[in-house]
């Protein structure tokens, strides 16, 4: 799929209707991540919210392969995950945040993980998201991902990320500036 040249977020016709087959395609793999759930009235929430489709296509030509992981019975929304089985390759090399990013002299990444994340109209995980992901398969066997830190650990100059080792989620922490070719992160999204 080819980056939106506009800076307007939103898809052509073209664009959309591609994302929006690759979405119900990979849906209707993996069922188990979302029982009792249609795949027409989710294309219709997503049909109806452009912008929403755009930070989708963000999110897949990352290398986040999102999909629907649940459903909000109180907002009405579906939820959606990056669900590739590494932490995506077009999000690596990252350091936490913008304030990180601006504190590294040199070797600076080209972002941040919140940044991006941001930029991309999507939420960077937080640690229970995380948990309940790993939950409907086997996820950063290899790679791991940023999450969100709790301000009082951001403050002293940490940041988390998670990763799956030996059938067990870990929770580490590194300075917020460091970033790794082996680690990503992921993201949600509501529609």
């Amino acid at each position: 799929m080819k980056k939106n040249s506009n800076s307007k977020k939103s898809l052509s016709s073209q664009q959309s209707e591609e994302l929006l087959e690759i979405l119900k395609t990979r849906f209707e793999k993996n069922m188990n991540r979302h029982k009792g759930i249609e795949w027409a009235k989710v294309q219709a929430k997503l049909e109806a919210s452009p912008e929403k489709l755009w930070s989708l296509d963000e999110m897949e030509i990352t290398g986040g392969e999102p999909d629907v992981v649940g459903f909000d019975k109180k907002s009405g929304e579906y939820i959606f995950i990056d669900c590739s089985e590494e932490s995506p390759k077009g999000r690596r090399s990252f350091c936490y945040d913008h304030e990180a990013l601006q504190s590294r002299k040199e070797h600076k990444p080209k972002n941040s993980a919140i940044g991006m994340a941001t930029e991309m109209g999507a939420e960077i995980l937080s640690e229970e998201q995380y948990r309940e992901l790993q939950k409907l398969g086997e996820f950063d066997l290899k790679t791991s991902s940023w999450v969100k830190t709790p301000k009082e650990i951001r403050e002293l100059g940490g940041a988390l990320f998670c990763d799956r080792r030996f059938n067990t989620v870990f929770v580490y922490h590194n300075g917020a500036e460091s970033y790794y070719a082996a680690r990503a992160f992921r993201t949600s999204l509501r529609v």
